[in-house]
């Protein structure tokens, strides 16, 4: 008994160890398969001429899926009704594309799949599939290359999409605005470089856009756009083509104006609002008066009047900026005017560089200087200047500053009248300038430029940090400087206006040339950097 108790336990031990050892060294799936999905055949067969299919099938080697269709799938011409394609989220052996457009007659179509064809299991994807067919009796061989860049930013946006439309007798410039173009192809998400397949000879307008609604047509309030100048010839084996993509300016319009409160019409619009003007038309008192000032954070004029048209219901108005009259009638209500309010900016710290602002919600029409005072750490006075900017309805402030000092600004009742003859209430505010010891400076040597030029520090997202204008070669000095990195960014000013200026496609106008040096500059507590761009 003795014996078998022994032999049990012994082959139980042994059990118990064997199980152990399996439980640490467990048996794994093997290599991970890195392998892509093959095509065993397609039906009609790729590359197929006389095609007149409604459903092409793509037959894979495994289960495959696919991803990010949207944006990865380029149809070449774009059809006007989109084909259905399947499987989207599921698995299949095979891809089906169900065609519900009519077919150009004498036509060479593309299917562009990108890298959206994946295996089901590792998501290894069957690169840059393309299924070509023709209606007619041969497929159309030529092609156009090139690269697209963006015009202003430091990075070019990917998916970019670039787009041959056929110079014939009904093109226009238009056309890009109402109709899809005749070829298309993508820039995908990995590089800026674009191929453009299967084209017939002939003349074409080339252009890039930043396609954000995905509709093959320009829409200039949300897409970016870039051209070559000159229509295009294919074949041209020579060619290779750079288009620089910019938002436009959007053009001028008038939006429906609306009362937002008492004796305040609300003028919305888009574009460039400096040469509107607002006129009634309507027929109002002897003292009538009104102001107009640029609303800050929106694109309103607000158009203030005076007095309170008691026995008025509504108001017509003309609204002309060059050449494009709108008339409108503003409804009237007996809504409660607004309070003068005073906003200041900037709050707690002020550049040594920067003007004190106050900013108002009705217009200021007059300013009592007598009733400012500004006192430095050691109650001292200090004395400024003050400007009144009508149209952005501020008054602004300027004095001469020290580093590390503090300011205390008073603004006593009835300093600013409004145009209601609303006056403010006491205000003070307290500033102060910067320790430069916490901030840091660079010098920056531009050479091989052509002047005037803006340079500038920009973020990495392209936006200005700081700038300064040369019309000369000369060192630029940048004081005052937040740590940080920042990107060297120079600005062709080549109209000489002070501001970069962006592109106009029917105009035929580029934007106006930037250059980035590739290394970054980083500002360090205390540190004052030379940094030198060489421009090509």
């Amino acid at each position: 008994m003795q014996k078998r108790w022994i032999n049990f336990s012994f082959y139980l031990i042994l059990a118990l160890t064997a199980i152990n050892c399996a439980n640490r060294g467990s048996i794994g799936g093997g290599p991970k398969d890195v392998t892509p999905p093959e095509i065993v055949k397609t039906v009609p067969e790729n590359y197929s001429t006389n095609f007149n299919a409604n459903e092409i099938r793509i037959y894979f080697n495994e289960y495959v899926k696919v991803k990010n269709l949207q944006k990865q799938l380029i149809i070449s011409p774009p059809m006007d009704i989109q084909p259905e394609i399947t499987p989207l989220s599921s698995a299949s052996e095979y891809i089906k594309i169900k065609i519900y457009d009519t077919l150009k007659p004498n036509t060479t179509y593309a299917f562009n799949f990108g890298n959206s064809i994946v295996d089901n299991n590792e998501e290894n994807p069957y690169e840059y599939y393309r299924y070509v067919f023709s209606t007619g009796d041969y497929i159309d061989s030529l092609n156009v290359k090139g690269s697209v860049v963006d015009g202003l930013d430091r990075i070019t946006e990917s998916f970019i999409s670039v787009h041959l439309y056929e110079v014939d007798s009904t093109y226009t410039d238009s056309i890009i605005y109402k109709e899809k173009p005749k070829y298309v192809t993508n820039t995908l998400d990995s590089t800026t470089n674009f191929t453009i397949e299967n084209l017939k000879a002939g003349t074409y307008r080339l252009i890039a856009l930043k396609d954000n609604n995905n509709n093959n047509l320009y829409e200039q309030k949300s897409d970016k756009i870039g051209f070559f100048e000159d229509y295009i010839t294919v074949p041209d084996t020579s060619a290779n083509y750079q288009l620089k993509v910019f938002k436009e300016d959007l053009d001028y319009k008038a939006f429906k104006p609306r009362l937002v409160a008492g004796e305040k019409i609300a003028f919305g619009y888009q574009g460039d609002y400096t040469k509107t003007k607002i006129d009634v038309l309507s027929k109002v008192p002897e003292d009538f008066k009104f102001r107009i000032v640029k609303e800050q954070d929106t694109d309103t004029l607000n158009y203030f009047y005076y007095p309170k048209l008691e026995d008025t219901d509504s108001l017509i108005f003309k609204v002309q900026n060059d050449k494009i009259i709108d008339t409108f009638t503003v409804k009237l209500k007996d809504n409660l005017k607004d309070s003068l309010n005073l906003r200041a900016e900037p709050i707690n710290t002020i550049a040594i560089n920067e003007s004190f602002k106050l900013k108002a919600n009705i217009p200021i029409t007059k300013v009592n200087k007598d009733n400012i005072s500004i006192m430095d750490k050691d109650s001292v006075f200090i004395d400024f200047n003050t400007k009144l900017d009508t149209l952005l309805n501020h008054l602004e402030i300027k004095f001469a500053k020290e580093d590390k000092s503090q300011y205390k600004i008073t603004i006593l009742p009835e300093t600013v009248t409004d145009f209601f003859e609303n006056t403010n209430d006491s205000l003070n505010y307290n500033l102060q300038t910067p320790d430069p010891e916490a901030l840091g400076e660079a010098r920056v040597l531009v050479k091989n430029a052509t002047y005037p030029i803006l340079v500038q520090l920009v973020n990495d997202k392209s936006e200005v940090k700081y700038e300064k204008y040369s019309t000369k070669p000369e060192p630029l000095d940048f004081f005052y400087l937040k740590p940080g990195k920042y990107y060297l960014r120079v600005v062709f000013d080549s109209n000489k206006n002070g501001k970069y200026d962006t592109g106009d496609f029917l105009r035929k106008i580029q934007p106006e040339r930037v250059s980035y040096r590739k290394k970054e500059v980083e500002i360090r507590v205390g540190w004052s950097n030379v940094e030198e761009f060489i421009l090509n």
